[in-house]
């Protein structure tokens, strides 16, 4: 038994249980109840259609392309449309097929532009539904497109200050985590606040992310150097760097530097280049914002402490680091519209990823890279399970999960060193701050996947099947069967009555000729006999008729032909005139 059946049987699973994502990439749907006519291309786009749109809602809401793709297909073939390609790039969706057959074979192609990425849970866990009731067969098309239709017009499911204080909230705990005290928290509380209500306000006017995370970056510095100045004048201590690294991690969860990486992971190159280029850009703007927002304050004169360096905690620090990461999380997740169910998932979701990087992996003495990969390994799998145990989408719990452990201190640590002309240390930290994230990538794809083989349904694969079949070879089963215990046979007692005594095997072949066949056949042959003694004696001649002979009829006369050699003289007296003979 492997390890992952000993763990299936720890966490059961039933049908109802099942992630969209899972019965995807199980096994073809089940026949539809009432399919469409494939011949008809009217009902073929249709159906192209919906399984598009159900597509770009996926994409928008920073679903990787193989899983959008899988559950694409899971749309259009749950109305019979098993034959079908579909085609995703970067923002763009193509499904292709073929209808009719012979001369009347035609080709149906649908091309759909996803709009811009939007971290709305609500109408992730929305589609999520759609999918399932469509897979159940409890949906027609027409009241799919209804659905859909209502999915794209929704409304947050609460108001934008409840939102915004999502993210002070996690705005506030995140700087705890990152070493702050309880003054930090509260002014990464009214900053977070400040950041995503002028970024929301400029996203009225379709301002560009670009420009959008460049002012968050301002922001973020601006009254980080100013509460440092007036704490310097009072006495207190208070370090601006975490309130500037909290900034970074509000900026940098919105799907972008981690996003493009699970997209390479996961077999999508090309959109992965682009997502990678689109990450750097924001990041690149985050991290110009914050340099302007350094050499804004020192033009002003509130000029920013050098970094420190950072003490590891202690171990009874780490559990309120543990409880900050979880709630910090929960708070991410009800500003992007999650439910309640999915926040608590969320929240302790990340909880059990900062358990095991403090309490197992740091102890270890392993680098921050090895450990935030390892660390999402535990984040993927805890995710996953409790995501499929409460019918969440993995998605949520996998992005909640890894935001805790985003490189945004180190971000800030290397863009301030760039700043001040270390150019070593900047590079290094940049790097680093990369490195982070490919592992954070790397291991909550892992870990989910783990959690995908775990709480998968039972379903055969033919090919698999018969390959293994094809490794088992005969010598195998001569010797099992060999192997195998035999019945022992007791014969049967000569004293035994006949009529339970087994019926022996008919004989095959010609069966033997009857009394009255052979004395058929006697009579036959001295008949026979008989006739030939009266044919050599001569006694039926007198009994034959006699022969009648007729006259032959006259023949005509032929003309015989004569052949001649060309050239002597019988050749020309043949062929002379009458006249001259």
């Amino acid at each position: 038994m492997s390890v992952f059946s000993k763990l299936r049987g720890i966490f059961p699973g039933n049908s109802s249980s099942i992630a969209t994502i899972d019965a995807a990439k199980a096994a073809p749907p089940p026949s539809p109840l009432a399919p469409i006519d494939l011949t008809d291309p009217a009902q073929v786009t249709g159906v192209m259609e919906i399984a598009a749109r159900i597509g770009d809602l996926l994409i928008c809401s920073g679903t990787s392309n193989s899983d959008t793709r899988a559950q694409v297909y899971l749309a259009a073939a749950s109305y019979g449309l098993h034959y079908c390609h579909v085609g995703i790039v970067l923002n763009t969706i193509t499904i292709h097929t073929n209808i009719g057959t012979g001369s009347d074979r035609r080709p149906v192609t649908v091309f759909r532009v996803a709009s811009g990425l939007d971290v709305n849970f609500s109408r992730l866990a929305a589609v999520d539904r759609l999918i399932r009731s469509i897979h159940s067969g409890a949906t027609p098309p027409a009241m799919a497109e209804k659905m859909l239709d209502d999915i794209e017009a929704m409304k947050p499911p609460r108001s934008v200050r409840s939102s915004l204080l999502g993210w002070g909230v996690m705005g506030g705990t995140f700087s705890v985590m990152l070493g702050g005290d309880i003054f930090v928290g509260v002014v990464s509380f009214f900053v977070a606040l400040l950041i995503m209500s002028v970024n929301a306000w400029l996203g009225k006017f379709r301002l560009p992310p670009f420009y959008q995370n460049m002012v968050g970056g301002f922001i973020a510095v601006v009254p980080a150097a100013f509460f440092y100045r007036v704490a310097s004048n009072i006495g207190l201590t208070f370090s601006p760097s975490q309130v500037i690294g909290m900034g970074i991690v509000v900026l940098v969860a919105g799907l972008t530097l981690v996003q493009c990486l699970v997209d390479g992971i996961t077999k999508a190159p090309v959109t992965s280049s682009a997502r990678f280029f689109e990450a750097l850009l924001s990041t690149g703007a985050i991290i110009a914002g914050v340099g302007v927002g350094i050499q804004f304050v020192d033009y002003i004169g509130f000029t920013l402490p050098p970094l420190a360096t950072i003490a590891p905690p202690v171990y009874h620090e780490i559990p309120l680091l543990i409880l900050c990461g979880g709630v910090g999380s929960a708070g991410f997740a009800w500003a992007c519209y999650a439910s309640w169910s999915e926040t608590i998932i969320s929240g302790l979701t990340a909880a059990a990823g900062m358990f095991f990087y403090y309490f197992v992996i740091i102890p270890f003495g392993v680098s921050t890279v090895i450990a935030s990969g390892i660390s999402a390994v535990a984040v993927g799998l805890a995710g996953g399970l409790m995501a499929r145990r409460f019918l969440i989408p993995p998605l949520v719990t996998m992005i909640c999960g890894y935001t805790p452990m985003l490189p945004g201190l180190t971000l800030y640590r290397g863009m301030y060193a760039a700043l001040n002309e270390q150019m070593i240390t900047g590079m290094t930290n940049l790097v680093t701050a990369l490195a982070i994230a490919g592992a954070l990538a790397a291991g909550v794809v892992f870990g989910e996947r783990g959690a995908r083989r775990l709480r998968r349904p039972k379903y055969f694969r033919p090919y698999s099947a018969f390959k293994r079949l094809g490794r088992y070879s005969f010598h195998q089963a001569t010797r099992l069967a060999n192997s195998r215990p035999r019945i022992p046979r007791v014969p049967l007692s000569p004293f035994a009555p006949r009529q339970e005594r087994p019926v022996p095997p008919p004989v095959h072949g010609p069966k033997p000729p009857t009394a009255a066949q052979q004395a058929r056949q006697r009579q036959d042959e001295t008949a026979t006999q008989q006739w030939w003694a009266q044919v050599d004696a001569g006694e039926i001649d007198d009994h034959w008729p006699q022969r009648t002979e007729w006259p032959a009829q006259p023949q005509p006369l032929r003309e015989e032909t004569i052949y001649t050699t060309p050239g002597t003289e019988e050749f020309y007296a043949t062929h002379a005139d009458p006249d001259q003979r």
